[in-house]
C-alpha cells in the first residue's frame, strides 16, 4: 500500500472535446457518462479540463451561455500527473492545487483520471489501523512539503 501508483487506481474511461465545442456539449456527455470532468484538447493536445465545480462557478453563477466555447470556462492550464507516480504525490498535488480530478499523463497523452473520491477509496480498504497510518503518512508529507 505505501507504493500504489497513481495508473493503478485512476479511472481509464474519459471524455475528451475540442476548445470550440459548446459548454452544452460538455453538460450532455457528463450526464450520459455519469462522469465529473471532460478533458478538453485544441488540435488533439490536451489543454484544459471542465469539471462540475465549473458548471458552477463560472457557467451558472456568472450566467454564461451553455452555447459558449469550452474555451471560455475551461480550466487552464491543465494540472497533471504522471502515471508513474505515487498516490501520495497526486493527494499532495490536489491539496496544494485545491482540486478533485486530476489527469494521468502516460507519454504524451493522458490515459486516465485520479479523483478524490479513488483516494478516499483506497483509504477506506482495510482496517481502522491501516487507514489510520494511511492518513498519518499523507498528513507528514503535506506537512513536510508546506513549510
Amino acid at each position: 500500500m505505501a507504493h500504489t501508483f497513481v495508473k493503478d487506481v485512476m479511472i481509464s474511461d474519459i471524455a475528451e472535446l475540442d476548445v470550440s465545442d459548446a459548454v452544452k456539449d460538455a453538460a450532455i456527455i457528463m450526464d450520459k457518462k455519469n462522469i465529473g470532468c471532460i478533458i478538453v484538447t485544441k488540435n488533439k493536445i490536451p489543454v484544459g479540463i471542465i469539471t462540475e465545480r465549473d458548471f458552477v462557478k463560472k457557467v451558472a453563477a456568472q450566467e454564461i451561455s451553455l452555447n459558449s466555447k469550452l474555451e471560455t470556462v475551461m480550466s487552464s492550464p491543465l494540472i497533471e500527473i504522471d502515471s508513474e507516480q505515487t498516490v501520495w504525490e497526486a493527494a499532495q498535488i490536489m491539496k496544494t492545487k485545491n482540486i478533485h480530478k486530476l489527469p494521468v499523463r502516460q507519454n504524451n497523452s493522458i490515459i486516465g483520471i485520479v479523483t478524490t473520491t479513488d483516494l478516499v477509496k483506497i483509504c477506506s480498504l482495510g482496517s481502522d489501523s491501516e487507514m489510520r497510518r494511511i492518513c498519518d503518512q499523507i498528513i507528514t508529507r503535506m506537512e513536510r512539503t508546506s513549510k
